[in-house]
């Protein structure tokens, strides 16, 4: 009995090892998308006019021409909210009976019975809510025919229990700059924030490896 037993507490670690090997990492944030090619070219100016829609002014921006290698700062203001909620039930039930089968005066006993039932219960709540507050610098890497500004730039702040990183990149209108070089996330076209950590503190936050395991589609049950 006992080489059985150890064949199969040998299996079951095995299959353990196994599928939490497989469980991937979180991602690192991956890098923005190359700026667009087919952006249509700006419009030249008419005999009689100063004024060119594609680089109309703003009362609050400043109007110095940003150049690949320029800096703006950034305010952080995002806030989201997400909630989903999901209630499932379904069963099904099926009989079959069959009775004594009679010929003549005798009586055969070949009553025959056969019954299913199956049930299920599900339900599932999820509410999120995150917040992020701060300013990072970022660079100008390109400036694009429209004047639409390609920035990227990355904030790490190293501390004694660990490292936090930020990294930013998006599109931004050079209209929507305030005089004091600042712009609000929130006027970022596709934006990628991502804000990650290294350390003590993050390695805290991080369910071991055998609670990923039971939480991960690998789990049979």
């Amino acid at each position: 009995m006992t080489h059985p037993l150890l064949a199969a507490l040998g299996a079951v670690l095995l299959s353990l090892l196994v599928g939490c090997g497989s469980m991937p990492l979180p991602p690192e944030p991956t890098p923005d998308e190359p700026p667009p090619t087919n952006t249509a070219p700006m419009r030249k100016g008419k005999s009689g006019g100063v004024f060119v829609p594609e680089m109309a002014g703003s009362l609050t921006a400043d109007h110095r021409p940003f150049r690949p290698g320029d800096v703006l700062t950034i305010l952080l203001e995002e806030t989201t909210q997400a909630s989903k909620k999901a209630d499932t039930k379904f069963g099904k039930s099926s009989s079959a009976d069959i009775a004594p089968t009679t010929i003549g005066n005798n009586t055969f006993k070949t009553n025959v019975g056969v019954s299913a039932q199956r049930d299920f219960n599900g339900s599932a709540t999820s509410t999120q809510q995150n917040a992020l507050q701060g300013a990072i610098t970022v660079v100008v890497q390109d400036v694009l025919p429209n004047g639409l500004l390609q920035i990227r730039g990355d904030k790490s702040l190293t501390l004694n229990q660990g490292e936090e990183i930020i990294r930013l990149s998006g599109y931004v209108r050079a209209a929507d700059v305030d005089t004091d070089n600042r712009l609000s996330s929130q006027r970022i076209a596709n934006a990628r924030i991502a804000y990650t950590g290294k350390g003590s503190l993050a390695d805290a936050n991080t369910a071991g490896w055998l609670t990923r395991f039971f939480n991960s589609p690998w789990m049979p049950f």
